[in-house]
């Protein structure tokens, strides 16, 4: 058999686990060089173009755009024309028996060319004395069985729904993810292993309906896939909705226009009883790892917080007249902010902290790497100011403004957005007078900010009114107790309230 080459789903980032394939770039049949575009490919936190790793001829597509599989997943096969269509079937064939059979303690990532061409996994080796179970039913295995303590599991959303929903004890499956993390595909393959067998997809069967629409849909933004079930279960495509990437239509909204139009009558009466209307929204990766780490911090990390209030008189007049007298410099109370944190972390080390599950260890950081919240339509992502106590206040406006526009634009680099000692979020733009933000870890602090605004104080005496901005500190109780918590709010209302303290120590750094 000549040779036949693959194209996987890369690892861009310690962090990432899987990616989506938003767009291919080029079609079966052509011919690429090394270097060339091939596809892009969204994560939980960019958008990246992969590049081909060699020269080569795409013989056959796997992956169809807008699938989401785990890094090492088979995207297509590479082969020189010269390679019949029948070696390329026999190679994914191949490569689903290898999959299927491989240990669970040796597996890397999901059975995705099984589930991409449809081959499920082999019941033979099911004991001939045990009945195989009917088709579509899933069978689980006696020693697999049990309650999961999810305390005890690391193991994602979906896992966990799908145990509970089968019976499935997690603590006797092996996770082949990120610290041992269990998977979907890490639990049915342990119960194929066991013995046991997973039902197959079930694709609703079309009955004889007529569809509401009979207008071309030929020009319907919908991926290959979703347009091929279409035709075959006799969907019209403006029938519809468009969830999939990029607005197109999916695979799963033509499996749901199939049972809503399946099981509606074409004429009639309006039923009673009818469900409000709503719109069904998947999860972007983005969002689905958002959820998990969050939703995470909030099981793990005991939160508690501190709330200051800080007096901007000084800030607010010291930013106006350096913006008006320093040509070129646009500095903002948020890029002020970023330096005042920094120099607070250095002064009071035990909140520049990460907390090391694996090794239950503190780790403490001489330097202030500052992630700062920006908002995406998607969600959010922390970009990092690396050294931020050292730098100037320009050029921390300069980095954040470099980083945010990078994130907007989705080409930020995994180095730019990992790691971070402490994390700043703020929603004073917004009106936001106090909020209590969420801890990212591994850091064990975030400091959320509201709104400057003129509030009725007392000074001398007297009720005067003065620019107030409240800031809540979060903190893991694991590793932050809350003296230097309130330290370290000490440290940086003075340096707030004393803003001329930023440059001086921006002097001393300088010399």
């Amino acid at each position: 058999m000549s040779e036949i080459k693959t194209l996987e789903m890369p690892k861009w980032g310690l962090s990432m686990e899987e990616g989506l394939l938003a767009r291919w770039a080029i079609q079966e049949g052509d011919s690429f060089t090394k270097g060339q575009e091939i596809c892009e490919i969204e994560t939980s936190k960019i958008v990246n173009v992969l590049e081909a790793p060699f020269a080569g001829t795409l013989r056959r597509i796997i992956a169809q755009q807008g699938d989401t599989l785990q890094v090492g997943a088979v995207l297509a096969l590479v082969a020189d024309t010269s390679v019949s269509d029948a070696e390329l079937d026999e190679y994914v064939a191949g490569l689903a028996t290898v999959k299927s059979v491989t240990p669970a303690t040796e597996a890397t990532g999901p059975d995705v060319v099984a589930q991409a061409v449809g081959n499920l996994p082999d019941v033979a080796s099911t004991p001939s004395n045990k009945p195989v179970p009917p088709i579509g039913q899933t069978e689980v295995p006696a020693s697999l069985q049990g309650i999961t303590d999810v305390t005890l599991v690391n193991a994602t959303p979906h896992a966990l729904r799908l145990s509970a929903r089968l019976g499935v004890d997690l603590k006797k499956v092996r996770g082949s993810g990120r610290d041992d993390r269990i998977s979907v595909a890490d639990l049915e393959r342990a119960i194929v292993a066991a013995g046991g067998r997973i039902a197959p997809p079930q694709i609703p069967v079309r009955r004889s309906k007529i569809p509401r629409s009979h207008a071309d849909d030929s020009q319907v933004s919908a991926t290959p896939l979703a347009r091929r079930l279409a035709n075959k279960l006799g969907i019209n495509l403006h029938d519809c909705r468009s969830s999939g990437s990029r607005g197109r239509v999916s695979r799963d909204d033509v499996l749901a226009a199939a049972a809503l139009l399946d099981g509606q009558p074409q004429t009639g009466p309006a039923q009673e009883n009818v469900p409000a209307t709503f719109e069904s929204i998947p999860l972007s990766g983005m969002r689905r790892a958002i959820a998990s780490r969050l939703q995470m911090s909030k099981q793990h990390s005991p939160h508690f917080r501190l709330t200051a209030d800080l007096d901007l008189e000084r800030l607010l007049a010291l930013r106006k007249e350096i913006n008006s007298e320093v040509p070129g410099v646009k500095i903002s109370v948020n890029d002020l902010l970023v330096k005042a944190c920094g120099l607070a972390l250095v002064a009071v080390p035990d909140v520049n902290v990460q907390f090391d599950e694996v090794t239950q260890s503190i780790h403490r950081f001489a330097d202030a790497d500052i992630s700062v919240a920006v908002a995406l339509p998607d969600g959010l992502i922390t970009p990092i100011v690396r050294s931020a106590n050292r730098r100037t206040v320009s050029d921390i406006s300069n980095e954040i403004h470099s980083l945010v526009t990078k994130a907007r634009a989705g080409t930020l680099k995994p180095e730019e957005f990992q790691g971070g000692t402490f994390s700043l979020s703020n929603l004073g733009m917004l009106g936001v007078r106090q909020f209590d933000a969420i801890i990212n870890p591994p850091q064990s602090a975030i400091l959320a900010i509201g709104t400057c605004e003129a509030r009725a104080v007392v000074r001398d005496g007297q009720i005067v009114a003065r620019h107030q901005l409240t800031v809540s500190l979060s903190c893991d109780h694991r590793v932050i107790d809350g003296a230097p918590g309130a330290a370290f709010l000490r440290e940086l209302k003075r340096l707030v309230e004393t803003p001329t303290l930023l440059f001086i120590q921006e002097a001393s750094y300088a010399r």
